[in-house]
């Protein structure tokens, strides 16, 4: 169970602010934040190098994409395309609207169940196939957002529950000065009980395998921070 937080303020000097863990299986092999796609020029993403996709990216248009599991799904499985495809599909359009609209297109029964989440300077949205029906999908209001495997901001997730108020009182993060501290320490944090952990400890081969903070700032330029291991561990560095 991956995690994504989002802090959408059209109109400041930042307007958008993400942090992400990735959880996965340990022995997964993967590459972190790069242009990988000659397809898709100034596209810079982690690249999953058993599916060929990415978990999430960015574009030169100033979107952001990024994939979760829903609950049970993890892994690949016979029969169906790659996640991974998706955050690509979107980041080859050019707004956030634009993103969702395609990827709604899609036939979701191709995949396993997906939360994706797509946001630019202007909006954020949240698309989701639960395995049934279409793929659904719907913007979301300004402001502060936590999704994991569940819906964005649902308190039945025992980390949303525990870690949304967290993000909220911590400290802004101000790419401009580099001070990312207060987001920072809440992705190192391995404290509490292991449903509720946002850095996930290693358990069963399966933990959080890196970390990212990023900014979009007003004129358009990506600030990417990306830790390749667990916050606690592996330092950040800004590879965007």
């Amino acid at each position: 169970m991956c995690t994504l937080v989002t802090r959408s303020c059209p109109g400041d000097g930042w307007p958008l602010l993400a942090a992400a863990n990735r959880d996965e299986m340990l022995d997964r092999p993967w590459d972190p934040p790069g242009e990988y796609w000659p397809e898709l020029p100034g596209v810079v993403a982690g690249r999953d190098r058993l599916g060929g996709g990415t978990w999430m990216g960015v574009n030169p248009a100033g979107v952001l994409a990024a994939v979760l599991n829903r609950p049970g799904s993890l892994g690949p499985a016979s029969g169906k395309r790659s996640r991974g495809e998706l955050p690509l599909l979107a980041l080859g359009q050019a707004d956030a609207a634009a993103a969702a609209a395609a990827i709604m297109a899609l036939e979701g029964s191709e995949y396993r169940s997906f939360n994706l989440m797509l946001a630019d300077a202007g909006s954020v949205f949240f698309l989701c196939w639960t395995g049934e029906g279409r793929i659904t999908g719907r913007r979301l209001a300004p402001g502060l957002h936590m999704v994991t495997a569940m819906d964005p901001d649902d308190l039945a997730s025992p980390r949303t529950a525990r870690f949304l108020p967290r993000f909220a009182a911590a400290s802004v993060p101000d790419p401009e000065r580099d001070d990312w501290a207060g987001w920072a320490g809440l992705l190192a944090d391995r404290s509490g009980p292991a449903e509720s952990a946002l850095n996930v400890p290693p358990r069963g081969g399966f933990g959080t395998v890196c970390a990212s903070m990023l900014g979009l700032s007003a004129d358009g330029k990506w600030r990417w921070l990306f830790a390749p291991g667990p916050a606690d561990i592996a330092g950040f560095a800004r590879v965007y």
